[in-house]
């Protein structure tokens, strides 16, 4: 399994933010594959009709058009072939609500996008890490905030 690329799916409407998170993993020489999809509706589709090829590891914006983060993380979490994607939250807000919000729900980690491509990287990097660690209950809300 060592040899397999890693899957990930981000799902992020914000097309800079895409083009910078491939960049950023191109960089960091992790084996992977990555998929990404624009809004919240495509997300779901892509879950669906790729049953057979999961993802890994999802990165999950909260703010997209159609359906936010929040309803898609709820849809993951309730379908017997998809609650075992780790789910990272990938997003711009430090809302202490969103923060909880989708602890309750059942996300893996939640990561603050960081300001510069460096931080990014880093970040990614400890997500990929990191996320295989809290994938059983009972999880940590103390470790649940990735910080760099």
């Amino acid at each position: 399994m060592q040899n397999e690329p890693i899957l990930i799916l981000l799902a992020d409407d914000d097309e800079n933010d895409r083009l910078l998170f491939t960049d950023a993993f191109q960089e960091l020489k992790i084996k992977t594959i990555i998929h990404t999809v624009n809004d919240g509706l495509q997300l779901m589709e892509y879950l669906l009709q790729n049953k057979s090829k999961l993802p890994q590891l999802l990165f999950l914006d909260l703010n997209m058009p159609f359906k936010n983060g929040i309803e898609c993380l709820k849809e993951i979490r309730s379908d017997l072939e998809l609650r075992e994607i780790s789910v990272a939250i990938f997003s711009t807000s430090l809302a202490q609500k969103d923060i909880d919000e989708t602890f309750i729900q059942g996300a893996n980690i939640y990561i603050n996008k960081p300001n510069s491509f460096n931080d990014l990287k880093a970040v990614l990097n400890k997500a990929v890490m990191t996320a295989y660690m809290y994938q059983e209950p009972p999880f940590n809300k103390a470790n649940f905030l990735l910080m760099i």
